[in-house]
């Protein structure tokens, strides 16, 4: 069952959808020119765009992704991205995200 939305950083609010020990799903719904600030964690992050437009940096290399677009994120690679058109990326960690909860 999906737990409420919470601010993630401005204009970008988390949602997380399911979760077990093993893997965490979450929705983070972004606004406009919004950015989810370069970060790391030990976690293996796959990214699905499910709308919007978004320009991403993993470890130095940026490229830009639209609806149906996909990526991972290895464990420790610094990775951020700023929403050029608004939308919402479905993630999923595993494990999962304790500091999530």
């Amino acid at each position: 069952m999906p737990l409420p939305e919470v601010d993630a950083d401005p204009g970008v609010r988390r949602q997380i959808l399911a979760d077990a020990p093993e893997l965490m799903v979450v929705a983070f719904r972004f606004q406009d020119g919004a950015e989810g600030k370069p970060h790391h964690h030990p976690h293996v992050q796959s990214t699905f765009v499910q709308s919007g437009r978004f320009r991403f940096t993993v470890a130095g290399e940026t490229r830009e992704l639209g609806p149906g677009d996909s990526l991972v994120v290895p464990p420790d690679a610094v990775h951020g991205c700023t929403c050029l058109e608004a939308g919402t990326l479905i993630d999923n960690f595993t494990p999962r995200r304790d500091d999530f909860l």
